[in-house]
């Protein structure tokens, strides 16, 4: 863990990770007075466009990690698939405060979905299989609808396959055949999905940001609103469930989690120790966003207390989506746009997003299906 109580301006910041959420860091960072360093194999990233050092290599070329060690004061990361060799060589450091066990849980379905039920807490039923011939055992006694998928990697839909009927199950065999080491979990049926997303720090003090409810189109996030349509019991549940990991983790930074909602009763999904997409929204609606946050915890300062100014609806932008909202921003006045700096717009790929406010969530609503129906 880090040994350096606190890391002040004009200090800096090392990101391994060179994509959005690094940039967004870095830019939260930049205005407190940090400077940057950033470690990623492609020049010219979206971080490196904002930051004062890349370090142009693979995250796993221990070469680089120790040259971004040593000129970083403190050492942050945007994806949780950071090699743990050289997560574990920055923690004894001493500058790694969010530490090398969060990466461990998240980077693995299997240690993910443990953790969460060893603490008791709701998860879908699942089984952990290596080969074919498990998986041809373990779904002879799993519900209909399942879904297989990849324990290690796999984002935004790939890496998985839904298993809705017994004639599925020779292609879900054949997916574990070929992958190895999967999770089969039962399909949760849900009213809606969540994402709690907090920041702790250093001293073990959590602050929440208000709960968002997502939609996905494709398996990709398409839009997150804020504050989200849930009961009390729900809001009470899903804060209960992520400070009990936050404290059992001991998460250091900004962290998410998705959960499912049916009727009051959640069901956990998927962790990310870092800055999460469905908490983009925080940089206009809340007076403090969640990258200024992860900047406060990881450097050993207090965090602010949050609060919601306005209620806000995000939408991603895809390669899809870019000319029209170039287009749309010519002449409309809502909405603030976010452009990642990337160098190619392909489709499905995340290029920026779009935050709507307003002073009640009517007013938000009728700009975002202003801005749909400019499309």
């Amino acid at each position: 863990m880090q040994t350096n109580n606190v890391i002040l301006p004009p200090k800096t910041i090392g990101i391994i990770g060179g994509g959005q959420l690094g940039r967004m860091m870095a830019i939260a960072a930049r205005y407190m007075g940090y400077k940057i360093a950033v470690l990623d194999p492609t020049p010219d990233c979206p971080t490196a466009q904002v930051a004062d050092v890349q370090i142009t290599a693979d995250y796993d070329d221990m070469n680089a990690i120790k040259e971004l060690t040593k000129i970083s004061d403190v050492v942050t990361y945007e994806f949780e698939n950071v090699d743990l060799d050289a997560a574990t060589y920055i923690e004894a450091q001493g500058k790694l405060p969010q530490g090398a066990f969060a990466l461990e849980v998240t980077q693995n379905r299997e240690k993910e979905k443990s953790t969460i039920r060893d603490l008791g807490l709701p998860v879908p039923n699942f089984s952990i299989v290596k080969n074919g011939e498990e998986a041809e055992i373990a779904l002879q006694d799993v519900r209909l609808p399942a879904v297989i998928k990849t324990c290690r990697g796999g984002y935004d839909g790939k890496g998985q396959l839904k298993i809705e009927t017994d004639a599925d199950k020779a292609d879900a065999v054949k997916f574990a055949e070929e992958q190895g080491h999967c999770i089969i979990e039962e399909w949760i049926t849900f009213d809606k999905e969540i994402s709690v997303v907090f920041s702790r720090s250093l001293q073990g003090d959590i602050a929440f940001f208000p709960i968002s409810e997502n939609e996905h189109r494709d398996h990709i996030l398409y839009k997150t609103t804020v504050p989200a349509n849930v009961s009390e019991a729900v809001q009470e549940k899903a804060y209960q469930a992520a400070r009990l990991l936050g404290e059992k983790m001991k998460i250091v930074g900004t962290f998410a989690i998705e959960m499912f909602v049916r009727g009051d009763e959640i069901y956990l999904n998927e962790m990310a120790p870092r800055p999460h997409n469905s908490g983009h929204y925080s940089i206009e609606a809340c007076n403090v966003s969640q990258f200024d946050q992860h900047v406060l915890a990881i450097c050993g300062l207090p965090l602010k207390p949050i609060e919601l100014l306005q209620p806000a609806i995000m939408v991603n932008i895809l390669g899809e989506d870019i000319d029209d909202l170039l287009d749309y921003v010519k002449t409309n006045p809502y909405g603030h746009s976010h452009l990642y700096g990337k160098a190619a717009a392909k489709v499905k790929r995340k290029m920026g997003h779009i935050t709507f406010v307003g002073k009640d969530m009517e007013d938000v609503l009728s700009q975002v299906e202003q801005y749909e129906k400019s499309k």
